[in-house]
């Protein structure tokens, strides 16, 4: 694992410190099945761990049950708006329950890609080019100053969804109406042509890179999560000097932007430059079979169950109110 570090975490010796736990899971975001499947993975680890965990969906239940039935913290496992934009941490936050992950200010910044985008630039550190699409008169001058091949991107949603690899002109308007029909906020981004890379954050420590290659045009939903023919370096290849300045980026990302606990850090890699650039953070990154978290864990030692132990433990950071 790497040594890149911020303040230790609360560490817990018996499954019996962490109470009662809701895993929450499904949701009605439009990433409702990958939660499903991210939650019951999670669930089923922490029981085989002695947690005493049940499944809690906020599509079925509303939230408050989770004070009224007594639940001591939660393991938030869902992906999307309403559940990974500071929405469900708010509520958590206003009936007292600790959770695991990012705060209220960070998950609302950082499921909004073209506001993580600002911040991060602002920052000092290296994204590629973009422009808002307000409207369709955007397009053009879009395509002008940014050029082709380009990614078409609707604001906050998560894995990948209505997202477009734009190679031609003609294609243009397509994407952006398919980036609009899942949200008003779209922009238009400089495709890096190169190696696309991420790295997990784990209590203050950047694990394991990993290197991606998809069949398909980018690493997109069906890549993500369905396909069997996506490849996965871990470890990445690179060098122990761009390893440590790709994890450095990570974490400082990370920081920037307030994220706490753990989470995952996108970068592509520059072909001709061999620059990284900034791509997004995800909060609450998937855990099912096709993973990253899981792939990176296990790289750095870690098996899935201490995985999901570890993430249940930055709760702690979190006093009940």
């Amino acid at each position: 694992m790497s040594l890149l570090k911020e303040s230790p975490t609360r560490r817990a010796s018996s499954a019996r410190e962490f109470g009662r736990t809701a895993v929450l899971l499904g949701g009605d975001s439009s990433e409702r099945e990958i939660s499903l499947l991210s939650g019951n993975a999670v669930l089923a680890a922490l029981k085989r761990r002695g947690v005493d965990a049940h499944g809690f969906d906020p599509l079925d239940r509303p939230v408050e049950a989770l004070h009224s039935e007594g639940f001591e913290r939660a393991w938030i496992a869902l992906h999307g708006p309403g559940g990974e934009d500071g929405t469900m941490q708010g509520a958590l936050e206003w009936i007292g329950v600790p959770y695991t992950g990012s705060g209220v200010l960070a998950s609302a910044l950082t499921m909004d890609k073209l506001k993580t985008k600002r911040v991060v630039v602002g920052a000092g550190y290296a994204a590629p080019e973009y422009a808002v699409l307000s409207s369709a008169a955007d397009l053009e001058p879009a395509l002008r100053r940014i050029g082709l091949p380009m990614m078409v991107k609707p604001a906050s949603q998560g894995s990948s969804v209505g997202m477009t690899k734009v190679k031609a002109a003609a294609e243009l308007h397509g994407a952006y109406a398919a980036a609009q029909a899942i949200d008003p906020v779209v922009f238009a981004e400089a495709f890096v042509s190169g190696d696309e890379y991420t790295v997990s954050i784990l209590q203050g420590a950047a694990l394991p890179s990993i290197r991606i290659v998809p069949a398909t045009e980018f690493y997109d939903y069906e890549a993500k999560y369905f396909r069997d023919d996506t490849q996965y370096f871990c470890p990445s290849g690179l060098s122990a000097k761009d390893e440590a300045e790709l994890q450095a980026a990570a974490l400082a990302a990370f920081k920037v932007t307030d994220c706490q606990g753990w989470g995952r850090v996108d970068f592509m890699r520059d072909r001709a430059s061999n620059k990284f650039f900034f791509i997004e953070i995800n909060t609450t990154p998937g855990m099912t079979s096709h993973s990253l978290v899981p792939m990176a864990a296990r790289q750095a030692g870690m098996d899935f169950e201490e995985l999901v132990w570890r993430v249940l433990e930055t709760s702690f950071s979190r006093a009940r109110k």
